[in-house]
């Protein structure tokens, strides 16, 4: 379903103003209409950071509501890296609250984010409050599948865990 909606947003709202849309996560928005968080990069290579709104009448419709620029942001606030929790803050010239879908939308957007910025920016970018252990990409965790290996890694090792529980110690 994701890759469906960042096709669509590709070629209904990026496309026409020449972006190259990276990545995209559902936020919470009002419940008549979906929000994404989307991360894309421009021709002149600036990465931009805007918030969409969707809409669901005779036919689909995205719209910008807000937009920010990556060189701008001076830190993303996980809030707090030890519970799985789906809200962060981002650092402008104010303070942005979000609530993402999951916290592993979250993550994935920070890692978005992190990665853009060392590829355009390479500049200081603060990530307060989030787990380390996920967020880097050189981590056992992280995979091009992104979340999807993490959770069956985690799932594998709570089936081991159930089945070494359940053998009888002779």
């Amino acid at each position: 379903m994701s890759s469906l909606v960042k096709e669509d947003l590709a070629k209904r709202l990026f496309g026409p103003r020449r972006l190259r849309l990276h990545e995209f996560i559902e936020v919470e928005g009002s419940s008549a209409e979906r929000c994404y968080l989307c991360a894309a990069v421009t021709k002149s290579e600036e990465v931009e950071i805007c918030m969409v709104k969707h809409f669901r009448d005779r036919e689909e419709k995205y719209e910008v509501v807000e937009k920010w620029f990556l060189k701008d942001l001076e830190m993303i606030d996980g809030k707090e890296a030890d519970t799985d929790n789906p809200y962060f803050d981002m650092h402008f010239h104010k303070v942005y609250s979000m609530e993402a879908y999951s916290c592993a939308s979250k993550y994935t957007f920070a890692r978005t984010l992190s990665n853009l910025n060392e590829m355009y920016l390479k500049k200081d970018l603060k990530i307060v409050n989030f787990d380390s252990t996920y967020l880097n990409d050189d981590s056992i965790w992280s995979s091009n599948n992104r979340d999807c290996l993490v959770l069956m890694r985690i799932c594998f090792y709570a089936s081991n865990l159930l089945c070494l529980s359940l053998c009888p110690l002779s």
